[in-house]
């Protein structure tokens, strides 16, 4: 339908009892992906750029990362709001994270998780809570305050080289998680739960001391060896979170970031540490069971790294997200840009190239780690990004849940410039999407 000033398109009866006229209704269609960035908080790798900044600097930090995103068409955030039991965003749960005042518990005197979503949403780019389930502290030597889980759990909190690692086998420790995502699901209008690589620790040559809840699963009569154990446990937390969010905000994306390697030879000629047997994460088993709507593989070697390369590994993963009917999201090491002659922008086209080779495997986007080089242009990668990948906006993938399912278009009435759009019914919409004709063709943007 062709709406002018003043028209009111729906095509029900109106409030006088006058039928309105009815919408020409026309397919419309774009390759939706991911195009997303991950934000790093832990050790103020991004944000905030520094400890102690007033909430003005904060939100323009925020500001300034969210509007580069939107000039880059850059549609999804991944948002470090849990690196170490603590947390970027109000709660009762967990304290206020040491990166932002310098002290942990210190209040900030502001929101960054709820700004966040406030600036980002209008702007079209999902917002996804990424949170580190096990980690307590990023150095052993800091101080942690109560509800912190290492002071609540002081029995499952081990320390593991710099790190302080909370028990993955404690029952405790699983619910805290749970909880923290039950209550972000909650307040937060976020679009997504996100989990990268840090299950158990990655080894360092001693093993992990987790001998009292291992013996107390043996005196129960648990069969299962330390390693099936091990994995079993996070598997009980991954499973524990799918639940509740398919619960809560069955709206809300759940996918985890795994290490970019499955297994040793997997596929054919591919080595590197094993994460099944050494970290205890077994991707494969998440996607058996539905838990996750994507993994977002961390592949972080350049294309040319015969035993870590880029293209047999995208496509291996493609085709186990694909049989499972899930998404595949790969990781890119973006910030190792110029870092050596391996790491070139041409090398970042070869591996956006390569991931879009695997679309019809639903290898369906890109995560970059981390904002870092998009806001320092460095080696013009902003230019490339956006005028040869992302030209215009697009939307994420639709959930596995609702793929293929239609909504009622919506009530339209246009007021000089303004035009105004509401849901006809009840249904659940978490944005419109308004595409202009251009020389013949609907165009998005």
């Amino acid at each position: 339908h062709s709406v002018e000033d003043g028209d009111v398109v729906d095509g029900d009866v109106d409030a006088d009892g006058d039928m309105e006229p009815t919408p020409e209704l026309v397919d419309v269609f774009h390759e939706r992906e991911v195009r997303g960035v991950w934000v790093a908080t832990v050790s103020n790798i991004n944000f905030p750029s520094r400890q102690g900044l007033s909430a003005e600097q904060g939100q323009a930090e925020l500001t300034s990362i969210i509007e580069l995103m939107a000039s880059l068409n850059l549609n999804a955030i991944f948002f470090q709001v849990r690196p170490e039991g603590d947390a970027l965003y109000r709660s009762e749960l967990e304290p206020w994270s040491r990166y932002l005042t310098g002290t942990q518990g210190g209040d900030p005197g502001w929101d960054p998780l709820q700004y966040l979503i406030d600036i980002a949403h209008p702007r079209g780019i999902e917002v996804h809570a990424w949170l580190n389930p096990y980690r307590a502290k990023a150095n052993s030597g800091s101080t942690a305050v109560s509800p912190h889980m290492s002071v609540a759990f002081p029995d499952h909190a081990h320390q593991y080289g710099s790190y302080l690692w909370m028990d993955p086998g404690a029952t405790v420790v699983r619910e805290r998680a749970v909880a923290v995502v039950a209550d972000l699901i909650t307040r937060y209008d976020i679009d997504g739960i996100h989990f990268d690589d840090y299950f158990y620790p990655y080894p360092n040559g001693s093993n992990f001391p987790d001998d009292s809840t291992w013996s107390a699963y043996v005196s129960s009569g648990g069969t299962l060896s330390r390693d099936d154990w091990r994995r079993e446990n996070v598997h009980l937390l991954v499973g524990a979170i799918a639940s509740t969010i398919a619960e809560r905000r069955p709206d809300v994306r759940f996918g985890i970031s795994p290490f970019g390697i499955y297994r040793p030879g997997i596929p054919s000629g591919i080595t590197g540490l094993d994460q099944y047997a050494e970290i205890y994460a077994d991707p494969l088993r998440w996607l058996e069971e539905g838990w996750v709507e994507y993994l977002a593989p961390q592949l972080y070697w350049p294309s040319t790294q015969t035993a870590q390369a880029y293209g047999p590994l995208i496509a291996w993963w493609a085709t186990q997200t694909h049989d499972a009917g899930r998404t595949l999201i790969a990781g890119n090491y973006l910030s190792q840009l110029g870092s050596s002659s391996a790491w070139t922008v041409d090398e970042i086209r070869t591996q956006m190239n390569l991931t879009r080779a695997q679309r019809e495997l639903s290898a369906l986007g890109n995560i970059f780690f981390h904002i870092g080089p998009f806001q320092s242009d460095r080696s013009g990668i902003n230019g490339v990004i956006r005028d040869e990948y992302y030209p215009t906006p697009v939307l994420t993938p639709e959930l596995s849940t609702v793929r293929g399912s239609t909504m009622d278009y919506p009530r339209v009435t246009v007021s000089g410039s303004t035009v105004n759009l509401e849901p006809r019914g009840s249904e659940p919409h978490r944005a419109w999407v308004v595409y202009r004709h251009a020389e013949g063709q609907l165009v998005l943007d």
